[in-house]
């Protein structure tokens, strides 16, 4: 049985070996032949790692802005490998914000620092905030009906924990 929480400890897997260099799609996918789960749970993986690393520049970006006193450079590889695919799940959809956040920092638990899960917590709840207002600017488009520009139940009563490490202050 496939759980997404196994196809992220796939992704994170093949996050990390792309952070490191290894620019070898056939490599990195035999790779996770050797990690627990199903074929099918190490393609899941393999293709969340690529989204996500397609869009790294862009998650650095968010995560630089937030954090100036600990780039992105200066992070751990899991703690900036687990970033960029949260960032990736919240702000493509593949997974509600809340989730994405909660099994970052479940993986954070699992393979990264004791402060680590804390620190990421924070940024990623200032990454979903922000988002959140940003989208909450946006002009409406008066020709849309007005049941339409109702925000979801998820974006009205959605909030996460927003405790923070001392590292992102």
């Amino acid at each position: 049985m496939t759980t997404a929480r196994d196809s992220r400890r796939c992704a994170l897997q093949a996050l990390y070996q792309f952070d490191a260099g290894n620019e070898s799609e056939e490599l990195v996918r035999q790779s996770l032949e050797h990690s627990a789960g199903s074929e099918k749970t190490h393609e899941e993986g393999f293709k969340l790692a690529q989204a996500a690393w397609s869009m790294r520049r862009q998650a650095d970006e968010a995560v630089a802005r937030l954090t100036p006193d600990w780039p992105t450079y200066r992070q751990p590889v899991v703690d900036r490998s687990i970033l960029r695919l949260a960032y990736y799940e919240i702000v493509s959809g593949h997974a509600p914000p809340k989730v994405a956040i909660n099994e970052a920092v479940e993986l954070a638990k699992e393979f990264s620092t004791e402060k680590s899960p804390l620190f990421l917590n924070g940024v990623l709840d200032k990454i979903y905030r922000s988002m959140r207002a940003d989208h909450e600017q946006e002009p409406v488009d008066d020709s849309t009906p007005a049941a339409e520009q109702q925000p979801t139940a998820t974006e009205s009563t959605a909030s996460t924990p927003g405790q923070e490490d001392d590292r992102s202050t």
